[in-house]
């Protein structure tokens, strides 16, 4: 899911076409949400996320199949996966990862990494607290994400990087660690990225008025 980066050092930054926010409202406004990802991977950013849930982010299963077909960058799904059916879902729409809350699927988290694994699929499992943590590096999965939000508020919180800071530390170093969320400015990128491996950014990129600007700084900012 996550590229290495090459020749010059650039930032591994995950970016998120993220059409609605339950805190901040519609976030794509009249713009082409393809047009987005398009300045995405002209920025080289490390990998494409996409929320597919409809009822709170206004999610478009038929825009992340066209996501996933027009990406040349590794694609994730995000949503709050329950059933084995979703999973199928994602591999047929030929993405590269799939999101599995850890908070939701408590001790079944480790059989939908195997079965995200069988179908082609690396698996993010998502932790927002120790216990989280316990249940996801008992898996198989080569990924963890750490949320800096509180999924139950659905994103009404601020949520603040000092979550990675404390989690990622518990979290074994065979896995590839995610910094995902609340990391609105350059400052939060550096925390994050001092104890992940890489940074999920979403409604930073969509609230900004020149996103290409934005992103691009994110991703070629010298944070030493």
């Amino acid at each position: 899911m996550i590229r290495k980066r090459k020749e010059e050092k650039l930032n591994p930054v995950v970016a998120e076409i993220k059409v609605h926010s339950p805190k901040f409202g519609d976030l794509l406004g009249k713009r082409d949400p393809i047009e987005i990802l398009k300045t995405y991977e002209s920025c080289r950013v490390a990998g494409i996320s996409y929320i597919t849930e409809r009822k709170h982010f206004k999610g478009d299963f038929e825009l992340f199949k066209r996501i996933c077909k027009l990406s040349h960058l590794p694609v994730l799904r995000k949503d709050f996966v329950t059933s084995k059916v979703e999973i199928e879902r994602t591999a047929e729409a030929e993405a590269d990862a799939v999101l599995l809350i850890a908070r939701i699927l408590k001790d079944k988290t480790a059989e939908f990494v195997d079965f995200a694994l069988e179908h082609g699929l690396e698996s993010v499992v998502e932790v927002h607290s120790e216990k989280e943590v316990e249940f996801a590096v008992e898996t198989n999965t080569p990924i963890i994400g750490i949320n800096n939000r509180d999924i139950s508020k659905l994103e009404k919180d601020g949520g603040s990087v000092e979550v990675t800071k404390k989690l990622a530390k518990l979290i074994p170093r065979r896995f590839v660690r995610i910094s995902e969320s609340g990391i609105a400015n350059l400052n939060d990128l550096k925390i994050a990225l001092s104890y992940a491996d890489a940074a999920l950014v979403g409604t930073a990129f969509m609230k900004a008025d020149r996103v290409e600007d934005v992103v691009r700084s994110f991703v070629e900012a010298k944070l030493c």
